[in-house]
């Protein structure tokens, strides 16, 4: 493999490679260019503290795995499963899997076993390494359905006579790594298997290759500086391409180093702790923090509160400004003022040394991002899809505007054709779907054109604005189309509806199931003297108030585009309970059969 040299816009140079590389040669490449740098952190339960490695140390377990991998007989071109969650010990499992040759396989953390097994058996998994005790007992229901494994590797060590495929990691790690060589594989070689989350129906195995993926991170650097002594948080699953691209490989070729989160809920507390210099992340965590902002300013005085509000006005406009998108105000020169009062006290729970984060995987709310934007920290919302592993588009520091996605990332070509569907071509472009030809041919063309299924338009900038999912276009009863996605996102913006789904296709209007934010739906039933527990005679009083809240929040649709009806889920919309994608989306056809007789009885008795 020929290294060279990468450098983006502003000049700055990355170590980088040419296009018969593979991930293991950049990961090898990046183990002798900076052994002694920081690499990885993990927190460690018992002493309570976070742990981190070097790229020299991580490659030496890597070589280990490899030479453990070939000592058992796995050939290149094999498969091998990771379920766990983010943490060193993953990258030691993807790594290890590429430097034998092998296919990775990702799988969620917290998937429900009949998934798994299917997967494993789709892909023809040879090997998988899992957590420990509590994936075992998991997969133990369905022990029977995973013949085709060979060896099933713990973290933790797990103890079951009856199983003699279990391996601790440790006790089957070899002692020494033996003779080092490059793996048998080319950059133009399959590189991984990701099956997509999928909102019905079976997952279907994205096949990337190695120059897909590593042409995706070019595409990156190309367009944001990042240097070695900047520190990513990982959070979102590396089972999906967003984290593992855009955090993990990024990292790999950069130089940073990153810290893996112990959870979604103890995220708060990591981001003051590691304080992190760019993150990506989903719609959903920028909304918890601007939730807790939220919290934060209903405790505090009308003084306060209005000097919050002033202080984001005057940062938007001065963003908006240098954009060329708006005039120069007086009120800019209280910026430093208002930097020291407001927007740092309120990004330090943030871990206060944020220069910039990116935002992908689902539409961003502009009011979300016009208050992170607003206090100084600019989100650039980007746009992707496994089958482009993934990155298509995103903003730019330079170039942001915050109500779109974006332009097209270097070497990345789009194109809207029938129906305003937007098409994708370029080096990033999947192989095809796993032993699936028939799917492959509905979404990517002879000539490498992938159809995105999203609709799309392009303004004489280059800026990209998603304006439906071309399967998610209600068609009411009398012809109207409806893009429920938007309307949902406008409701959420209401601190009531903790989340949202509108239906209506070929019904004479719309309703909604709507999960209620327990701690303001208690203050709105007390204020307005209702049932909390939206029982018996209160039922349809309660009901009536949450359609008139959900009335404000979509005045501005059409007429015809008006929510009637809604109905209350007991519970919410997780991972856990399968009505949400380990990327934070929920299963829209799911959630509408499991709540088909709430949704039948809303239209009951009426008819177009």
């Amino acid at each position: 493999m020929a290294a060279v040299n990468l450098e983006n816009r502003r000049g700055t140079r990355y170590l980088m490679f040419d296009e018969a590389a593979t991930v293991a040669d950049v990961f090898a490449l990046r183990c002798r260019t900076s052994p002694n740098a920081p690499a990885y952190r993990d927190f460690d339960g018992p002493s309570k503290a976070w742990i981190g490695c070097s790229w020299r140390e991580i490659g030496d377990k890597v070589m280990l795995m490899r030479e453990g991998l070939r000592r058992d007989g796995f050939q290149s071109g094999e498969r091998l499963a990771i379920m766990l969650k983010n943490s060193s010990n993953w990258v030691l499992a993807d790594q290890g899997a590429f430097a034998h040759g092998m296919v990775p396989v990702p799988l969620f953390a917290d998937d429900r076993p009949d998934n798994v097994a299917f997967i494993l058996n789709d892909a023809d998994v040879k090997a998988i390494v899992i957590d420990g005790e509590e994936h075992w007992k998991r997969l133990k229901t369905v022990r029977e359905q995973l013949g085709t494994l060979k060896l099933i590797l713990t973290i933790k060590p797990v103890i079951d006579a009856d199983e003699p495929r279990l391996k601790s990691l440790a006790d089957w790690l070899p002692s020494n790594a033996g003779l080092i060589e490059r793996a048998p594989t080319k950059g133009s070689d399959l590189a991984t298997i990701v099956y997509t989350s999928g909102t019905t129906g079976k997952s279907k195995g994205v096949m990337l290759s190695h120059r897909n993926i590593l042409s995706n991170v070019q595409s990156g650097l190309c367009v944001y500086d990042i240097y070695p002594d900047d520190v990513f948080l990982s959070f979102l699953p590396l089972s999906h391409m967003f984290e593992r691209t855009c955090d993990y490989y990024l990292n790999m070729v950069s130089g940073a180093s990153i810290a893996f989160s112990r959870s979604i809920p103890q995220l708060a507390e990591d981001f003051r702790t590691i304080q992190p210099t760019i993150i990506f992340s989903v719609p959903r965590i920028y909304e918890r923090f601007l939730a807790a902002i939220n919290d934060q300013l209903k405790k505090a005085s009308p003084a306060k509160r209005k000097l919050f509000d002033f202080a984001v006005k005057t940062g938007w406009t001065k963003f908006e400004f240098e954009h060329g998108r708006g005039s120069w105000s007086p009120s800019f020169l209280l910026w430093p003022i208002l930097k020291k009062l407001v927007a740092e006290k309120l990004l330090a729970r943030m871990g206060g040394k944020l220069k910039f984060a990116i935002s992908g995987g689902a539409a961003l709310s502009p009011d979300v991002a016009k208050v992170f934007v607003g206090l100084g920290l600019p989100i650039c919302q980007g746009y992707g899809l496994s089958e482009a592993s993934p990155l298509l588009t995103v903003n730019l520091l330079e170039k942001n505007n915050p109500t779109t996605i974006g332009p097209a990332v270097p070497g990345v070509a789009l194109r809207v054709g029938e129906n305003g569907c937007l098409f994708a071509k370029g080096p990033n472009i999947m192989m095809g779907y796993w032993n699936n030809p028939e799917a492959t041919r509905a979404v990517l063309s002879e000539d490498g054109w992938l159809n995105t299924g999203d609709q799309a338009n392009i303004d004489a900038q280059g800026f990209v604005r998603i304006t439906g999912r071309l399967k998610e276009i209600i068609v009411m009863g009398n012809g109207e189309k409806i893009p429920p996605v938007d309307m949902e996102l406008a409701i959420q913006l209401d601190p009531l509806f903790e989340q949202i789904l509108i239906f209506g296709e070929a019904k004479p209007y719309l309703s909604a199931v709507a999960v209620l934010n327990d701690d303001e739906w208690g203050r709105a039933a007390h204020e307005n003297k209702l049932d909390p527990n939206l029982s018996g005679a209160g039922r349809d009083k309660a009901e009536k108030f949450l359609v008139q809240r959900i009335t404000k929040r979509i005045k501005c649709f059409p007429g015809y585009a008006q929510v009637r009806k809604v109905a209350i889920a007991p519970e919410k919309w997780t991972i856990d309970n399968g009505l949400m994608t380990p990327t934070l989306k929920l299963k829209r056809n799911v959630i509408f059969q499991k709540y088909a007789p709430e949704i039948d009885e809303m239209y009951k008795g009426h008819t177009l």
